[in-house]
């Protein structure tokens, strides 16, 4: 999409940093929702020092988990990482310490694997539609030892939680949310732990 005109370039705030969005931003679909997932992750999170936010967007996730560690957030929408990267950085410029490195990634076609998950302490993982099968599967090869899965597809969320189970973790804990106002789809979020 090309920009014709803005008289204003729209902005939100998440986890009290303000952020103008590119054109093609994804965000969840209800502040509610998204108030939800983000408790949920960080309750998930517990104690995770250093996280991996994979498939990260704007950072919707990675904003709020960095206020209590060093996160690593990957995503293959070169704009997205811009605006995250922005936020994190004027955020740091006003005396708010926000440790985020955000580098644009194809995790389809290259996903985070062995020395780089090797210094992690957990694994935040929220993809498109199509899941994340490759990227799973390299995490079930690894040693982090806490995963949190998000999906917006039951579909492909059993297959990605698969193929975790299937390379040693346990899934502690799901949860459904109902963000989707006026639809039958619902998000997940799940714990998976060696």
């Amino acid at each position: 999409p090309d920009l014709v005109i803005q008289h204003r370039a729209p902005a939100v705030t998440i986890a009290g940093l303000p952020m103008a969005l590119p054109p093609t931003a994804f965000l969840q679909p209800s502040v509610a929702g998204e108030t939800a997932l983000q408790r949920l992750v960080s309750e998930m999170l517990d104690g995770a020092r250093r996280v991996a936010d994979l498939f990260s967007g704007c950072g919707t996730l990675a904003l709020l988990i960095a206020q209590d560690g060093h996160v690593a957030a990957f995503d293959s929408d070169a704009e997205a990482i811009g605006a995250l990267r922005a936020a994190a950085g004027a955020a740091s410029a006003k005396g708010r310490s926000i440790a985020v490195h955000a580098e644009v990634r194809d995790l389809y076609r290259r996903p985070l694997d062995g020395p780089e998950l090797k210094r992690l302490d957990a694994v935040v993982f929220d993809p498109p539609r199509a899941g994340a099968s490759a990227q799973a599967a390299a995490l079930a090869r690894s040693k982090v030892s806490k995963v949190v899965a998000v999906s917006c597809n039951p579909k492909t969320f059993a297959r990605d939680a698969r193929l975790l189970v299937e390379g040693g973790y346990e899934m502690r804990r799901v949860v459904p949310i109902d963000q989707f106002v006026w639809s039958q789809h619902i998000e997940l979020a799940a714990l998976f732990e060696r």
